[in-house]
């Protein structure tokens, strides 16, 4: 017993096709958004790779631009056949290949779903990457004159900047590294002798923080040095009074950042699927198909008529009723069916491999 088995008439098939050519052509629009999301997301990374401890973090865009771009030509494809269908010369040619793309449409949509799940998890990597590689690029803030790390301190001003954030997980982070280069500092100065010798690692550290952590909105001149020292200043607390600079750390700002990227990224490849599976429902049924190019057209010659397919018990009239379903058994015969199937080619390559053993003589 077929499954969903509905009737259709000439006007239904007509409009059947014309749909689903509709949400094939809207599925390509949407894979070119896909592909234009990947592209962006590749390039936000790209703009801060020095930050990032791999490039693992790079697989999802690359995911998500092979992706796009397989979308809209599978779909563009699939337009083209709606759209043929209503032509039975036209038709005839792509009669052959109906089974292949559709099964084409199926991995697709496997693929897609996979793509969506990565969308939703990668954030859990990408949170390990981001914490390796702002701490790693904070100790290299002061190499300015180290080749390959000279513009460390620019990527990281301008990102807390940016970012509104302070450090890998709050603004103590700066307390515990040097961060100004030995050039700026007077080593004939007993202040920073006693700070070099007081630290085990011989690194110049103090409770201060780099100016891009200073919050512009604050009505009170940045306090960016001395900052747990009351007495540097007038009538100021650092326990009590609220610091002028970015309490939240650039690691949870990043990740806040790339995370709704995937996850708005991720709805849409969802949406995608969804669309993609509801259009494969929609002409899953080759014989309906077959049915609606071979008599859509009332007019089509008897040098046309004879190549088409006409179907057993139904009469070659264009207005007539045809039927259309989804799977043409239920769903447990269907897969008792491909089960059967598998187990047939198993024991064919078996047959052959026996087969094309030498004879002993």
């Amino acid at each position: 017993m077929a499954l969903m088995l509905v009737k259709f008439d000439l006007k239904k098939r007509v409009k059947l096709a014309q749909t689903v050519w509709f949400m094939y052509w809207f599925a390509v629009m949407a894979g070119v958004l896909v592909f234009s999301m990947g592209l962006f997301f590749k390039i936000e990374l790209r703009k801060r790779s020095e930050l990032m401890d791999n490039n693992e973090s790079h697989f999802l865009p690359n995911l998500l631009i092979v992706m796009g771009l397989i979308t809209c030509g599978i779909n563009a494809l699939g337009g083209k056949v709606c759209y043929d269908s209503l032509d039975p010369s036209k038709f005839v040619k792509w009669k052959p290949m109906l089974k292949t793309f559709l099964v084409v449409c199926v991995v697709l949509n496997a693929l897609l779903l996979v793509t969506t799940v990565l969308c939703f998890l990668m954030k859990i990597p990408l949170q390990f990457t981001l914490t390796e590689g702002l701490k790693n690029g904070m100790k290299f803030y002061k190499d300015t004159d180290t080749p390959g790390r000279c513009y460390m301190k620019r990527t990281l001003d301008l990102m807390q900047m940016e970012f509104r954030c302070c450090g890998n997980n709050q603004y103590r982070d700066w307390f515990e590294i040097q961060w100004v280069s030995n050039r700026y500092l007077d080593f004939s100065s007993k202040e920073v002798k006693d700070r070099i010798s007081s630290n085990v690692d011989g690194q110049y550290l103090m409770d201060g923080v780099p100016f891009s952590c200073c919050n512009p909105s604050s009505p009170r001149p940045c306090i960016q040095h001395q900052m747990t020292n009351n007495s540097a200043y007038y009538s100021y607390d650092h326990y009590t009074e609220e610091l002028n600079v970015w309490r939240r750390g650039c690691r949870d700002a990043l990740l806040s950042y790339y995370g709704g990227l995937m996850n708005t990224i991720g709805a849409l490849v969802l949406l995608i699927t969804m669309l993609e599976g509801r259009a494969l429902e929609s002409d899953e049924d080759f014989e309906d198909f077959e049915d609606l190019a071979s008599r859509s057209c009332c007019d089509c010659g008897p040098a046309v008529r004879q190549h088409l397919p006409v179907h057993p018990g139904q009469p070659e009239d264009p207005e007539s009723e045809s039927e259309g379903w989804i799977l043409e058994k239920t769903v447990k015969e269907t897969f008792t069916d491909i089960m059967a199937n598998m187990k047939a080619m198993g024991k064919g390559a078996k047959v052959d491999e026996g087969g094309d053993a030498p004879a002993e003589s």
